[in-house]
């Protein structure tokens, strides 16, 4: 029986709910640990990154209108799914960050269960971050927090599923939509979640992925005026500082890169789910 020729898988972006090719045409090759080839991943344009706000722009109103319960279930369904396909992840996370098989399987539980803990913040929010406030009058005066808009997440170069998931999935329980640029050396899992979102209930548009250089197309994003917000998360130092006066021309909600990655194992508690949030205040006349 001849010897067979393995597949060399060539991944393509996600954006708008689709797999399209790089508008650039230029890929790069992913290795292990040791150097040993993985795949081919798409190296990411600024004429894919305009693509992937559009998108999540796109989708940011059908999104943010879906009750808060309704948004819960869909994300709980984005666990469902990568449960069922955790071999893979295991065998990604092990070879990416050169973790053990029983380290690899750890990372990718922590990962479900931290998705599945925000989805079920979804509907929660609101009671603890909102609430009636007392006014000198006879009037009614609610705060209620508001999703602020179309996101940009650059995700943690090391930890490639779990940090990943720990800076994805409160943007999108929150209401926002997200535009997600991978960690470069480590971009499989980041993939194959793409391959778990299409597949799931998430409507499309409303997380887009770039596989890429973040150095490069961070700043066309950091300066982009219809985006709304940006996760510095797997930026650090000096590029960091540059992204955050970009973003500071337009007015953006900047969640700030720690001076070195974060521990995605401890409690992530709400402090990146705040950020891009906002606080509604209506006043209503109390009725006869």
């Amino acid at each position: 029986m001849p010897e067979r020729l393995e597949v060399r898988k060539t991944y393509k972006l996600y954006l708008g709910g689709k797999f399209p090719r790089t508008e650039s045409g230029r890929t790069y090759e992913v290795t292990d640990g040791r150097g040993r080839f993985l795949a081919n991943a798409a190296w990411a344009s600024r004429k894919d990154a305009r693509d992937a706000v559009v998108a999540a722009r796109g989708a940011f109103a059908g999104w943010s209108a879906a009750t808060a319960y309704n948004r819960g279930q869909v994300l709980y369904r984005v666990a469902e799914v990568m449960e069922g396909r955790a071999a893979q992840f295991a065998e990604e996370v092990a070879a990416g960050e050169g973790l053990s098989a029983a380290k690899a399987r750890a990372a990718v539980d922590a990962a479900v269960d931290r998705w599945v803990w925000y989805a079920g913040w979804t509907d929660k929010l609101a009671s603890v971050l909102g609430g009636t406030n007392p006014v000198a009058g006879p009037f009614f005066d609610f705060s209620v927090p508001e999703p602020s808009g179309v996101v940009v997440v650059l995700a943690p170069q090391r930890s490639s599923l779990l940090g990943l998931v720990s800076v994805l999935a409160p943007v999108l329980a929150t209401g926002c939509t997200a535009v997600v640029v991978s960690s470069h050396d480590r971009p499989l899992p980041a993939i194959t979640l793409s391959e778990v979102l299409a597949t799931s209930d998430v409507p499309g548009g409303v997380a887009n992925l770039l596989t890429g250089d973040a150095g490069e197309i961070g700043p066309w994003l950091a300066e982009h005026d219809d985006v709304d917000g940006i996760d510095l998360a797997g930026c650090t130092g000096t590029a960091a500082m540059e992204l955050e006066r970009s973003a500071a021309g337009s007015l953006k909600r900047v969640l700030r890169a720690p001076a070195e990655e974060s521990d995605w194992t401890a409690d992530p508690g709400l402090s990146r789910m705040t950020p891009f949030l906002e606080t509604k205040t209506v006043w209503h006349p109390i009725g006869v």
